[in-house]
């Protein structure tokens, strides 16, 4: 059976305990300016995308599970995962084991300054 859609994954939201030190993190991360967006019941700041429909998500205002406990949300390095992950170090994330290869790409994981699992992914060209 083939599954109807495109994208499993359809968007996602990273809690941040200071949404100023988030976009600042993230930002620095996947050197883009994020921007701070007032709507809904909540601050927030979207992850770039480049279509209309692509998938993306945002940052927000929250409590995060600690220490990488919760969940991990997989974000596309904007350009190679060794240099996104450097910033991500540098910006203070902990980089946690080694790169991890797939048939499809790269990823290496990471806790955020708030206590979230990150996957920075890169795709095989």
């Amino acid at each position: 059976m083939t599954y109807p859609v495109k994208d499993t994954v359809v968007w996602c939201e990273i809690p941040v305990t200071d949404l100023d030190q988030g976009i600042a993190f993230y930002s620095a991360v996947f050197n883009f300016e994020m921007e701070l967006t007032e709507m809904g019941p909540n601050p927030v700041s979207f992850f770039p995308k480049q279509g209309e429909n692509d998938v993306s998500g945002h940052i927000y205002p929250g409590k995060p599970a600690q220490n990488g406990e919760g969940p991990s949300v997989h974000l596309h390095a904007p350009d190679t995962l060794e240099a996104t992950v450097a910033r991500a170090k540098e910006a203070g994330a902990e980089i946690v084991g080694p790169i991890i290869v797939l048939p499809f790409g790269r990823f290496q994981y990471a806790i955020d300054p708030f206590g979230n699992s990150l996957g920075i992914f890169s795709k095989l060209s």
